[in-house]
């Protein structure tokens, strides 16, 4: 019997299931797990190469018939932000993102569950408990961590910190090249102030002040109303057959 070490990995293909981003289109992925003592370098060989973690999965779509979906990243120091995403830093110029440990509180899951009932009801997320969502946040071999949003206090230029309510959360991943956001969600009743592409601006600015070069923002879809957002983010990278690609 052949056996492999615990550290080295292995694929596996899941079974055809509905698109959630293209009416009519069936998908696949190809995945493995992030455990042992290299799961974190294992992760930046796999997120270079357009996979994304789930909790201690990474994965990417390996569909027969389809290659719509295609890996962003950010080029950090060139980022400009255009006029209308000077606007959302205008907007939410009293909210602040706050550093925290990747620990699950039940503020964070009341929150992600009013963001889950309110856009994605009939989503693959819309049945997660709370013990789901701890373990989304906690189960990481890698350096993650949490940003929490709320808006500014009259503490907030001493201590860096927000008060009042939770408003938008992103939950991030460290890597040697980058901030890999993998998963945000945010309060559904402030959507007039376009929080998730407030949270990418900060991300960015993150990013920046670490050194790092790029922002991965996960999967772009063309055709996809629920990812055209990303392409507002440029310049970006795009992962193409003949390697990472420029896109304006």
């Amino acid at each position: 019997m052949t056996s492999h070490p615990r550290d080295t990995p292995q694929f596996y293909l899941t079974a055809p299931s509905p698109c959630p981003y293209l009416a009519g289109q069936e998908e696949r992925k190809v995945f493995t797990h992030l455990v042992g003592r290299r799961a974190r370098e294992i992760n930046e060989i796999l997120t270079q190469g357009g996979f994304r973690r789930s909790q201690t999965i990474a994965y990417r779509p390996a569909c027969e018939t389809c290659r719509a979906c295609v890996s962003v990243r950010v080029v950090v120091d060139e980022f400009r932000p255009s006029s209308n995403l000077r606007r959302v830093l205008r907007t939410n110029r009293d909210l602040v993102g706050t550093l925290v440990p990747n620990k699950p509180s039940s503020e964070q899951y009341g929150l992600f569950r009013r963001y889950l009932d309110a856009r994605h009801g009939e989503g693959g997320m819309a049945d997660m408990t709370v013990l789901d969502y701890a373990m989304m946040v906690e189960d990481s071999h890698v350096e993650t961590r949490i940003c929490e949003y709320r808006r500014r206090g009259p503490d907030t230029s001493i201590n860096g910190r927000g008060h009042g309510p939770l408003v938008a959360l992103s939950l991030t991943d460290v890597l040697a090249d980058g901030l890999s956001m993998v998963y945000s969600f945010y309060d559904p009743e402030m959507a007039e102030r376009s929080l998730g592409s407030l949270m990418i601006l900060d991300h960015i600015a993150q990013a920046r002040a670490l050194g790092l070069p790029y922002l991965y923002l996960g999967y772009w879809v063309e055709g996809s109303r629920k990812m055209a957002y990303k392409a507002r983010f440029t310049p970006q990278e795009r992962l193409m057959a003949s390697g990472w690609v420029r896109a304006e």
